[in-house]
Order: structure tokens, then sequence, then C-alpha cells
């Protein structure tokens, strides 16, 4: 049995609560977002792709702002309840989007508000309570290791709830296999009513537990002397050389990754921000030698952790693509044919999680009791291990398989297993570092830093992602056209490329009428499409998958070459006067799309795809093994 001094405060299963429900909220939106783009915008994979990675990559930078603005004014509690309040208003901002899909051009723009104040919020929230955790225990205590594994586990299992409700509800299918995109509204309205949950749970009872061994409270704005002795400090006081240095690198910097290395605006202002902040936090004077060391492990530990996460954060996008496209999710329950979401399969990550996480507890403690447990150093290069090992699991079941054919959902469970058992070695152990070796005075800070690499991460998975190798895709969005155009494309033929806003090359598109399946129809017809009058070789398979997303496509043309085929679909809307409105759009769809590269290799096939991870991951790990006697000699002591 337990002795008291055994049990962990109260106040740990508050905060449990309370990111159990803000990550619901989070990953319920995350589950069905890159689908809502490709299925309701109409964004191709790509740029699906590298919005994902540009809104997760600033998601897990603004918590610098939010540590610094805690640490030096607000408090770790007016922070995250302030954050709180802006994610739940984001989340149902992306209600409103989802609300008015059919109206592109709005949708959008509201779907980019809502993540803007998700962004932001997230900011003041993430940190703060992350950094409530550690403030529970006495320095030194170790119990740490387990309290930050159980947070993580309070965690997943508010990623285990979210794909299976937010996911559920956002990801229907009408009985001819099409999604339906009305209804992704809801399942982002659920992740608004997470938010709301959590947010009330913490202001409700924080003041109850949220509180020191000694009964003081946690999270309270610095008091006035304090925050008159930080302003004094001289590490509060760069010098015009220190910022000048920073503000020339940063420049340089964002330079480098914008022209030459050809990274959006995004991309480049987190990467060059990455590397400029750390360098100014490490050269404040007013840290000792050992301080300085133990936060350059932090700095080199980060790193490290970025090849991580830019692999394992392919759930959110090129796994979700492959769970769609080539995954068996048909059942046959007691007579009834189910398909299963997509989105659900992110939640197997975390049901392991939930599972896992008391018997990773359990071997921690075993292993320490024996004086044999391994250093957060080597964890963490064990964690970079299995993640290799899952994505040559699920490449050696890819080996070989054509773009139409459907694999069994064990391969992708499989990798999700693996992957989860490495998460639990460096995810939870990454954050009770970061506890540890953090000079008191800046440790919101430095976990704005630990979760910076988490921003350079997952904008390099949103770039990595875009490398998915797709047969089929939409060269633009749809473009308004005049009735002459109309009857161009019904009757004759195009002579000029009116749907090419660039006009660089032309086309003579000689008729062809494809017949997609209409309302009246069986959904079997969908599987007898043929091309009449000029026969041009485009596949069943390659029309199915326009079909997914042109569910009122009525006629197309095909390009001379073979490689083009453009549709026109009439689509009707209601105006703000309520009168229905009919619009006449052109769609061009790439029929062979170049296959993307990375570092010199093609990516032709799926399995080219997955061993990217596979390389980086396995080199990641042998490297950071390597590194683990020095890192901790630089320590000083911490394990």
């Amino acid at each position: 049995m337990s002795t008291k001094s055994e049990k962990h405060p109260k106040g740990l299963y508050l905060l449990y609560m309370t990111e159990m429900w803000e990550r619901f909220s989070y990953y319920g939106m995350r589950a069905i977002f890159s689908l809502y783009m490709i299925n309701a915008l109409f964004f191709d994979k790509a740029t699906a792709s590298k919005v994902f990675g540009s809104f997760t990559g600033l998601v897990y930078l603004t918590p610098l702002l939010g540590g610094y603005i805690a640490d030096r004014y607000w408090g770790n509690r007016k922070s995250i309840i302030v954050g709180g309040a802006l994610m739940a208003i984001g989340q149902f901002f992306l209600f409103a989007s989802g609300s008015v899909y059919e109206s592109t051009e709005t949708s959008t723009m509201i779907m980019f508000t809502g993540l803007g104040f998700l962004i932001l919020g997230n900011g003041f929230f993430k940190p703060n309570i992350s950094t409530m955790v550690g403030s529970l225990y006495h320095e030194g205590d170790r119990r740490v290791d387990s309290a930050f594994t159980i947070f993580y586990q309070g965690i997943n299992l508010g990623a285990l709830l979210a794909p299976l409700i937010a996911g559920g509800l956002g990801e229907q299918y009408a009985d001819d296999g099409l999604i339906i995109p009305e209804a992704f509204k809801w399942g982002f309205f659920a992740a608004g009513v997470g938010m709301v949950i959590s947010l009330i749970t913490f202001i409700w009872l924080k003041n109850k537990y949220i509180v020191t061994p000694e009964g003081e409270a946690v999270g309270m704005p610095p008091k006035k002397a304090d925050i008159i002795k930080v302003e004094n400090a001289p590490s509060t006081k760069l010098s015009p050389k220190v910022l000048g240095v920073a503000a020339v690198s940063l420049i340089g910097l964002f330079a480098i990754f914008y022209i030459p290395l050809g990274f959006d605006l995004i991309g480049s202002f987190i990467f060059s921000i990455s590397l400029v902040l750390p360098a100014v936090i490490v050269s404040d004077p007013t840290l000792t030698k050992i301080e300085k060391d133990r936060i350059w492990v932090i700095y080199v530990v980060a790193f490290f952790v970025i090849f991580f996460w830019m692999a394992f954060e392919q759930a959110g996008v090129s796994l979700t693509f492959f769970a769609q496209e080539q995954t068996t999710r048909n059942f046959n329950i007691f007579g009834y044919n189910w398909t299963m979401p997509a989105s659900w399969f992110q939640s197997f990550n975390a049901a392991f999680i939930v599972l896992l996480a008391p018997v990773a507890v359990s071997i921690w403690s075993t292993l320490n009791k024996r004086g044999k447990e391994p250093s957060s150093p080597v964890k963490q290069s064990m964690g970079l291990g299995f993640l290799a090992i899952g994505y040559l699991f699920i490449a050696w079941g890819v080996y070989g398989i054509e773009p139409w054919d459907k694999v069994s959902m064990i391969w992708l469970v499989g990798l999700y297993l693996i992957h989860t058992i490495g998460e639990l070695c460096l995810s939870p152990i990454g954050l009770s570092m970061v506890v540890k070796l953090a000079p008191a005075r800046v440790v919101s800070l430095l976990m704005g830093v630990w979760f910076m690499s988490n921003a350079a991460s997952n904008k390099l998975a949103g770039e990595l992602s875009s490398l998915y190798p797709e047969e089929i895709k939409i060269e633009q969005p749809a473009i308004k056209s005049d009735s002459t155009t109309m009857q161009s494309i019904a009757s004759q033929t195009i002579d000029t490329a009116v749907w090419n806003q660039s006009a660089k090359e032309m086309y003579k598109l000689p008729v062809v009428n494809i017949a997609f399946a209409g309302e009246n129809e069986s959904k079997d017809t969908i599987t007898s499409y043929a091309l009449t009058a000029e026969k041009r070789d485009v596949s069943v398979y390659h029309l199915k998958l326009i079909h997914l997303t042109s569910k009122n496509i009525e006629k197309a043309v095909v390009s001379a070459d073979g490689n083009f085929l453009v549709g026109y679909k009439v689509s009707k809307r209601k105006n703000k006067e309520g009168e229905v409105v009919y619009d006449k759009e052109l769609e061009v769809w790439n029929l062979k799309p170049t296959k993307p590269s990375f570092l010199g290799m093609q990516i032709n096939n799926l399995f080219d795809f997955f061993m990217i991870f596979v390389y980086m991951a396995g080199a990641a790990a042998l490297l950071l093994y390597a590194l683990h006697k020095w890192l901790l000699k630089m320590m000083h002591g911490v394990v």
C-alpha cells in the first residue's frame, strides 16, 4: 500500500482534467482539419499539408510569448484562462467556416481567422499548464517523472475521445461513399464545447487544488517587488550590441530560408526565430556556467526531438490521407455495412498511450529501484528508434502496392502502436527534463523554447507531407466562367486555355462526355464510367478520384496529350437576398502530376515516402545515443 508521501497531489488531477478537455478540443479539430480542407474547400494535398504544417507550427511557436508574459506579468493562472477563452472562440469560428463552406472564399477567410485565435490562445495555455505540474512538487522530488507521465495520460485520454466524437460527427459519408461536407461543422462545434468545459473546470477548482506542498497558491502573478527586481536585472537589459546581432541574424536567416532554400514566409520565420531566440536566452549574463550547460542540454535534445515530431505528426496529414484512400475501412456488422471514418485512426495512438502509460511508469520505477533507469537522453534516443521501426513496418506493408489498392488496417494500427512506445520514451520525459534543468526564473520561457522545437517540427511535418505521391491533383481552385465558355466545352473545343491563369501553355481540348453518377443512379454506376467521343486514356481509378470532390461535374474534356482533364459543373446557392443562384465553374485536374523529390530522391510511391522517415529518425536515434554521455556531463547530476 502506498504511503501518503507517495501519493500525488490532487492538483495534478485537476490539471489532468483541464488539459484533457483542452486536448480533446485541439485533437478533435485536428482529426478533421485536413479532410475539411480537401473535401469541403477543395485544397489539394500539398496545399492542405502546408496549411496544416503552418498552423501547427505556429501553435507551438506562440508559447514563447505566453511563457514570457506569464513569467513577467500575468502568472500561469491568468494566462491559462485567457488562452482557453481565445481557443474556444477559434473553434467556434471554424464551426462558422464549416457552416458556409459552399462559399469557398468566405469560408476560407473565416477558417484562417479561427486558426489565428487558436494559435494565439494556445500560446498562453500550453507552456503554463505544463509548468504548473512541476510546481506542485518539491525540487528534486523523484515523483516528477511519474507526474508528467500521468499528466501525459490525461492529454491522450482527450486525444482518444476527440477523433471518435468530433471525427464521428464531422466525417460522415453518404450512401454512395462520398463524404458529406456540411457535416464538418459539427466536428468543430464539438471541439469548441470541449474547450469551454476545460475552461470552466479550471476556473471553478483552481483556488482549492493548485497549490504547493506548503499550501501556497501556484501560478499567481509575480509580486510587484519581484517584477521590479526582474526588470532591473541585467538579463532583461540586453545590450544594443546583443539586440543588433540578434536582429541582423534573424533577418539573415530569414532570407536564407526564404530565398535559396525556398520555404514560405511562415516557415522561414519559424526556422529563423527558432535559432535566434535560444541564442539570445543563453547569452543572459546572470546565468551561471552550470545553468548555461543545462540550458544547452535542453537545446541539443530539442534539436533531436524535431526529427521525432516531424515524422510523428504525419498522423494529421499524410497518414490520414493514407487511411482515407488506401486502408480497408469497410465492415459488415450484423448485416449492416459500415465505413470507419479515417479520422478515427488518430485515436489509436491515444488509446495505446492510456493503456501503456501505467506500464511505462512501472518500468521506469522498477529500473530506478535497481539503479538501471536510463537517463533522459537515452530514453529519447530510444523513442526515435521506435519511430524509425514504426515507419519501417508500414513501408513493408505498402511495398509493391498500386495506388488503387487497399491494405489491411493492421499496418496503420501497428505503426501507431510502435510509435506510441517511442512517444512514451520521449515526450513526457522531455517535459520533465525541461522542468528539472531550467533555472526557476525562466522555466516557463524555456518550456516555450522546448515547444518551439515542436513548432519547427510541425512546420517540417507539413512540408514533408506535401511530398505524398498523388496520382491526380486539382491544379487550381474552381474558376468562375460565363455561358460562352460553358457552351464551348459542351459543344465543340476550347481553343485557348481560359482556365489557365498564367496562359503559359495552350491546349486543344476535344469534347469528352463523362457519365458521372447522378442522384437517381446506383452507386455502382461509378465503376462503369466511360469516355465517349474521342477516346482518351483516363482510367476508371482516376475518374473515381475526381468524383470524390466533384460530385456535380457534368461534362469534361481531356487535353490532347492526356495530361489534363477540364470539367465544368453547375452548383446552386442562395445569395444575400435569399434567391437561388447558379454558379458555373471550371475545374482543372492534372492526370499525371510530377512526382515529388526529396534530397535528390524521387518519391514514386508510398514505400519511398515512408522510407524518408525511417532514414531520418534512425540516424537521429543513433547520433543522440552517441552523445548521451557528454549530455549527462553537461547536466551536472540531473538525470
